[in-house]
């Protein structure tokens, strides 16, 4: 599939009517997968329909990479299922666990970056990539407070880790903003560092001060329009690395669908500046 994408939008119900009537060259759309692990219904005949108008990304949130055990089978084989149904253009995951000795935990949790935790990961990815046929993309983690116990350097880490299953990388850019200013490290370097030739995707977000530490404590919450400093930081990156496909992420406090297009919009203008990313050729 040759597809030509330049900005897309996080795809909620309540929007379904006007994203399926939108018309914005390039506009494609995401959502997690884990929503549409289901055989027929209503929910799945709405993807099916988006689908047939606008390009899908599927952006995972339960395979727990860095988790004490291989991804659930059983969960592979529904995620497996969906990708030959709906073919997305696109495929991604978190660098993060959620479940850990057959408990489960409702968050993308960090880890120390050991030797044992990259081989955990490389691990998983294979068998991910190797049920849905096809390569995935790896999403930089947020940070909320300094972890013990590291061996690699971050972007180290994650080259390391594409270098040894194939996959890409997912460039969160509001996770850079966010851990820059939680942990006390240099946003503008962080991404003028991170390798723009495995990069698939961007994803830009908004974030929200902690209600008691405040601006001490930024919160990657999903809820607000993405901020002006991120959107320096984008802006940087794409001028250094050329243009990706990039998705405005808005999981609560959702405005209209205009609101969320103006923001993809805003996006749009900046990758149209350089000549377009074709996937697939």
């Amino acid at each position: 599939m040759n597809t030509v994408l330049t900005a897309g939008i996080g795809l909620k119900p309540q929007h379904y009517d006007a994203a399926l009537a939108c018309r914005e060259d390039g506009l494609w759309f995401e959502v997690h997968p884990e929503n549409y692990f289901v055989v027929g219904g209503p929910r799945l005949a709405w993807l099916e329909a988006m689908r047939a108008r606008h390009p899908i990304s599927l952006h995972g949130v339960a395979l727990s990479l860095a988790g004490d055990k291989e991804p659930d089978a059983a969960y592979l084989a529904r995620f497996a299922a969906l990708a030959r149904r709906i073919e997305p253009v696109l495929i991604s995951e978190h660098l993060a666990w959620s479940s850990w000795q057959d408990a489960y935990y409702p968050d993308l949790l960090p880890f120390p970056r050991t030797n044992e935790a990259l081989w955990r990961i490389v691990d998983n990815i294979a068998r991910t990539q190797d049920a849905l046929g096809r390569r995935i993309a790896i999403e930089n983690p947020s940070h909320y407070l300094r972890i013990d116990g590291h061996a690699w350097d971050e972007i180290d880490f994650l080259t390391e880790i594409a270098k040894r299953t194939g996959c890409g990388l997912l460039l969160d850019v509001n996770n850079v903003y966010v851990g820059a200013r939680n942990i006390n490290y240099s946003a503008t370097e962080y991404m003028d560092r991170f390798p723009g030739e495995l990069v698939m995707e961007v994803h830009l977000a908004g974030h929200t001060p902690d209600p008691i530490l405040g601006d001490a404590l930024l919160v990657d919450s999903h809820d607000m329009p993405v901020a002006p400093e991120v959107w320096r930081l984008y802006e940087r990156l794409i001028v250094r690395i050329g243009p990706r496909p990039t998705l405005i992420e808005r999981d609560a406090n959702l405005p209209d669908f205009d609101g969320l297009l103006a923001e993809r919009n805003r996006a749009d203008t900046v990758l149209r500046a350089l000549p377009p990313k074709v996937l697939g050729s």
